[in-house]
């Protein structure tokens, strides 16, 4: 296995052509920053510009093999790279901010070059080059084109390339699965209670300030969100809710003193957390092992009155699509955009009896545990990282 630096093993590295994307409807699609959303192509995420005559840009236009990496971006984006295969006989226009990179099939192959810039390694490298500033980071193609990656020879290529597309597969059905299984839940939900903002079976309706515990006050979090010191009072914050799971290995801690100052919002053990900044209205369930944390400003702790409604079943009600967007419609500002308490405090709930509410609670933990069991069998199926093949 050889080591080669990225500029040995692509013969063209370059941005995209500079057209302005949007004035004009129609013509040929322009790729743009969204069309490597999700790592992966998006025929649906293009740019147009009403352009019709593609000779002046027949050097832009995309081949089979091409790859296309973001290298002006936020800076966990940076890097992010797309394989493009092309289908039938489109001609698609490689567009401004993303970088177009051509191989050089006689040492690397497209495909395997695309694994390698997801590798730790790789990763490691681009961080070391980016260049950060206020509202975004980049890197420049001279850096870029100095980062070394191990290249073997095209038949162990091939043979990492079918690896992980294998792997890739399965991950792809078993997210499927988890999706069937969500899905479920949302067409059960539906079932039993109607759409919670229309309300078509007619439920009493609460605002969320009536159902709260009276030891409960919906109110904004610690200002000063602490630092990493390693004794205090651990504090939470929306970039620890991940995926809506909160994660409690990495919080920033502050001091005992200032957290009584905020003994509102001290959790008690048991409590649904609502962000009220960055990712709006995103929601999670903490459990005894919190007890004693606090939360920063970006996020409410919530407690019920569970005669009226149960905790999880709010975290359904608040998680269904149709009463999230309302609720995220509420966000207000320019700079910086929150949820304002007044508005979060006068959301209006459903209020099915309790009864009813718990066989859907139950239903739904059903659901999770089939989840966990996917997932379970998923990683006892031996997911492993090639990463030491880069």
């Amino acid at each position: 296995m050889s080591i080669r630096t990225i500029d040995e093993c692509f013969y063209q590295i370059r941005n995209g052509a500079n057209i302005k994307q949007g004035t004009v409807e129609g013509g040929y699609p322009i790729t743009r920053i969204e069309t490597t959303a999700n790592d992966r192509f998006n025929r649906d995420r293009m740019g147009y510009a009403g352009i019709t005559d593609i000779e002046k840009y027949e050097s832009y236009i995309l081949q089979d093999g091409d790859l296309l990496m973001s290298h002006i971006n936020s800076v966990q984006y940076l890097g992010r790279t797309v394989l493009y295969e092309k289908q039938g006989n489109e001609k698609i226009i490689h567009g401004m901010n993303l970088l177009g990179l051509k191989a050089r099939r006689d040492i690397i192959i497209p495909a395997y070059a695309r694994y390698c810039f997801y590798s730790y390694s790789f990763r490691q490298q681009i961080g070391r080059i980016t260049k950060k500033s206020v509202n975004q980071a980049s890197f420049a193609v001279a850096d870029l084109k100095k980062i070394k990656i191990k290249v073997p020879d095209l038949s162990e290529q091939s043979r990492v390339v079918d690896i992980l597309n294998r792997l890739n597969q399965v991950i792809k059905d078993r997210q499927q699965e988890l999706q069937k299984l969500d899905d479920l839940t949302k067409a059960r939900f539906v079932e039993m209670f109607g759409d919670p903002v229309d309300n078509p079976m007619g439920w009493n309706k609460k605002r969320l300030q009536d159902i709260v515990s009276d030891d409960c006050s919906i109110s904004y979090g610690i200002v000063q969100t602490g630092d990493d010191k390693e004794e205090g009072v651990p504090v939470f914050r929306p970039v620890d809710i991940v995926n809506r799971v909160p994660k409690l290995d990495e919080l920033k801690k502050t001091t005992e003193e200032i957290s009584n100052k905020y003994k509102r919002t001290i959790l008690k053990g048991r409590e649904m957390l609502i962000t009220v900044r960055a990712n709006i209205a995103d929601t999670c369930i903490v459990g005894e092992e919190f007890k004693g944390c606090n939360v920063g400003r970006g996020i409410v702790p919530i407690r019920t009155k569970e005669d009226i409604m149960v905790l999880e079943f709010l975290k359904y009600l608040m998680d269904s699509k149709h009463l999230n967007d309302d609720i995220k419609r509420k966000a207000k500002g320019i700079t910086l955009i929150q949820l304002n308490m007044e508005d979060l405090r006068e959301v209006e709930l459903i209020i099915p009896p309790v009864e009813q509410q718990k066989i859907f609670v139950d239903f739904a933990k059903k659901i999770d545990k089939s989840k966990v069991a996917i997932l379970k069998n998923y990683s006892q199926g031996g997911v492993l990282s090639y990463d030491n093949q880069f």
